[in-house]
């Protein structure tokens, strides 16, 4: 056990205490009944065999947030029982990702320490004739544990003396046995509704190594064996679980009433998952993607774990508020993934440094710029303000010259009806610049403008007219002097479907090839260069980007200006 802190949150991270849901209510009771003779303890529990992802946040803000507003403390425990897919790196991702997040765990705990007390607790439920050795196959025990509805079949190891089980098991833990000849299995009832309670399986053979114990282990348990032992072992109060393990709550129970335990049981409570249009969560399903190519890897920004959120700019508070805002539910539904977005949109709106940068540039020129005595066009420093959410964020002063990079998309030499930006004739306010009329462009072969010319009004600097005209539009720039190369990432949905696999029943299906672009040839305001890694700043009229972590001058996209969420519910 690893103390790390003996505070679970950090007292600014507070949530709400005005808001309440079933699993508070819950807690309050039992508060005030007293159920417990201690604080409230909670606990995050993953099994190490995969990176987390935005459902997990969810779990992890409702442990952290019932320990915290009740004055407790919540645990990281990792349910390491499984030695063939967990491993270190898994661990040490999972502790960075939830203090990312913005939690400290009281405490860093791991069911492998408990391997010997599970061990001494399962020899005492063998003793207590609770317990036997079925030297029967998986498949033998899987058919005779019958089905909802149809009964079970009672084994023809069950009756075993305590002592020929006792023998028997720690052959078992002794390596005597081959993988698959026996395990160990509860002695419940094998006629109970429940098909958790028929005489479920506590241990199994396994030669595998094991990323922590090694090679000491030559039997592992169960996670239901494990899972809410590991619970009254640490002093949890509330086991909040997902509401597939609801079945197993039984199990949860019949185990920890058989053992002799200092204090109180804790109880299992669930709640509703938290799953997201247009994507997927399985553990499955993502390592999929990965493994056959679909996405870069764990951290691809189109993916939902936490390590891609992060890389794509997602700020943890916004997650956090996200998780709380949707609440705790007894039913599963599904959240339109716009909610989440908004939510990013609006915490980056009030933090998020704004920059110019041109991601498909065409060259515009100003022809009655001035030059100096040397015959070089003149080079002003125009006075922007860094975020005007936050005055104390300051200005900044960016280049402003003869040649310019706008949108290729800010510039049509045949306008369709009602645009308003540039097009031969018309006038335009450059952002923080001057108000330039367009008088041409030279095109090649095809039609395409390589090259736009303006003439710009030396009475608008800062973008206003002192005649008081008005422009119906207003385009941003990047000095082509002093301009550095970029490159940036635009990513759409990863799947088509609101409900990936709904209509052909595999999600791969309905993947979008196509939902990343990569712009290599951008143009980016000079001091682009000085954000750090993850930071994420506005690209003036296009939307929100994060500095990749390790390559040099390369943004991800992490949202967009438009409020997609209020347009849907505009809709409805």
């Amino acid at each position: 056990m690893t103390d790390l802190t003996q505070n679970s949150l950090n007292p600014s991270e507070a949530e709400d205490p005005k808001r309440s849901d079933f699993v508070r209510e819950l807690v309050s009771e039992d508060l005030e009944n007293r159920r417990f003779n201690r604080s409230v303890q909670t606990r995050f529990p993953p099994e190490p065999n995969g990176y987390l992802h935005i459902g997990h946040a969810k779990a992890i803000v409702l442990d952290f947030s019932i320990a915290q507003e009740n004055g407790g403390i919540c645990m990281l425990r990792f349910d390491d029982t499984n030695p063939t897919t967990e491993d270190q790196r898994y661990v040490d991702a999972i502790v960075e990702d939830v203090q990312w997040l913005g939690y400290n765990p009281a405490s860093i705990n791991y069911s492998s320490d408990y391997f010997e007390q599970l061990y001494e607790w399962a020899e005492l439920l063998i003793l207590e004739g609770l317990a036997y050795v079925d030297a029967q196959s998986a498949e033998e025990i899987a058919e005779q544990r019958g089905g909802f509805g149809q009964p079970g079949i009672e084994g023809p190891y069950r009756d075993r003396t305590p002592d020929e089980n006792l023998a028997l098991f720690r052959e078992m833990r002794d390596g005597l046995h081959p993988e698959g000849s026996c395990v160990l299995r509860a002695k419940i009832d094998m006629q109970h509704e429940n098909m958790q309670l028929r005489d479920p399986v506590m241990y199994r053979i396994r030669y595998d190594h094991h990323y922590r114990t090694g090679d000491t282990w030559k039997i592992y348990p169960s996670y239901d064996w494990a899972h809410g032992q590991g619970d009254a072992i640490e002093g949890v109060t509330h086991s909040l679980c997902s509401l597939e393990f609801s079945d197993n709550r039984a199990l949860y129970d019949w185990y920890l009433q058989q053992l002799p335990l200092e204090g109180e049981a804790p109880y299992q409570t669930e709640f509703a998952r938290l799953e997201l249009t247009y994507t997927v969560t399985s553990k499955r399903r993502l390592k999929q993607l990965v493994d056959d190519g679909h996405v870069s890897g764990w951290d691809d920004p189109r993916l939902p774990t936490l390590r891609a959120l992060r890389r794509r700019g997602y700020p943890a508070s916004a997650i956090r508020e996200f998780c709380s805002f949707i609440g705790v539910s007894r039913t599963n539904s599904r959240h339109d993934i716009e909610l989440l977005e908004s939510f990013v949109r609006t915490e980056l709106n009030q933090t998020a440094q704004r920059r110019m940068a041109v991601l498909r540039p065409l060259k515009l020129v100003i022809t009655n710029w001035p030059e100096d005595e040397h015959g070089e066009p003149v080079i002003e420093m125009r006075t922007l303000v860094n975020n005007p959410e936050d005055d104390a964020d300051g200005t900044r002063e960016v280049p402003f010259s003869r040649e310019l990079w706008i949108e290729q998309d800010d510039f049509r030499m045949e306008p369709p009806p009602k645009y308003f930006r540039l097009s031969p004739g018309t006038e335009v306010r450059l952002r923080g610049g001057y108000l330039v009329t367009c008088t041409g462009a030279i095109c090649d072969e095809e039609g395409n403008p390589l090259e736009v010319h303006c003439t710009y009004d030396p009475q608008t600097a800062g973008g206003s007219a002192p005649d008081g005209r008005k422009v119906k539009s207003t385009i941003h720039w990047v000095a082509a002097s002093h301009a550095i190369d970029g490159s940036v990432a635009l990513y759409e949905r990863l799947f088509k479907e609101r409900i990936p696999g709904e209509t052909t029943g595999d999600p791969i299906d309905d993947l979008d090839r196509d939902s990343v672009e990569i712009l290599r040839d951008c143009k980016l305001e000079q001091s682009l260069s000085d954000v750090e890694p993850n930071e994420v700043v506005q690209f003036e009229r296009i939307g929100y980007f994060a500095a990749d972590p390790v390559l040099e001058d390369h943004f991800h996209r992490t949202v967009g200006l438009r409020d997609e969420w209020a347009r849907l519910q505009n809709q409805r």
